[in-house]
């Protein structure tokens, strides 16, 4: 079992840039996919990007590609969501998620862990 903890969300204009953070109960070597997700209100909650255990793969809705960047820090049981550019859209909370299959997927249901999200809001 892992526990997740997200950070880094907060109120920023359209434009600009947020760096939201997950950290891990525990070692996160072993966890093959890690990935971020939102949910707006009154929306179903999305895939956002995904990382392979070694960092050497991301995944990316097209919505955000080319403007947020996943990273992980394996040896600092953390994950980290660069965004940039951010649009009204974006406003959603934010979560982190485990999926310990070695498989990605796109899916919320197919992740094992989640935190307890954090909350983005862009302004127009």
């Amino acid at each position: 079992q892992v526990q997740l903890v997200e950070s880094g969300g907060g109120l920023v204009q359209a434009g600009g840039s947020l760096r939201l953070s997950c950290v891990a109960s525990r070692s996160i070597f072993s966890i093959n996919t890690m990935g971020w997700f939102r949910q707006a209100p009154g929306k179903e909650r999305e895939f956002v990007t995904a990382i392979s255990r070694s960092g050497g793969t991301t995944y990316y809705a097209d919505s955000v590609k080319g403007r947020f960047t996943i990273s992980r820090d394996n040896a600092k049981n953390r994950v980290y969501l660069q965004m940039n550019s951010l649009k009204p859209e974006d406003t959603a909370v934010y979560y982190c998620a485990v999926r310990q299959d070695y498989s990605t997927s796109y899916y919320p249901n197919d992740y094992d862990y989640w935190g307890q999200g954090t909350q983005v809001t862009v302004s127009s």
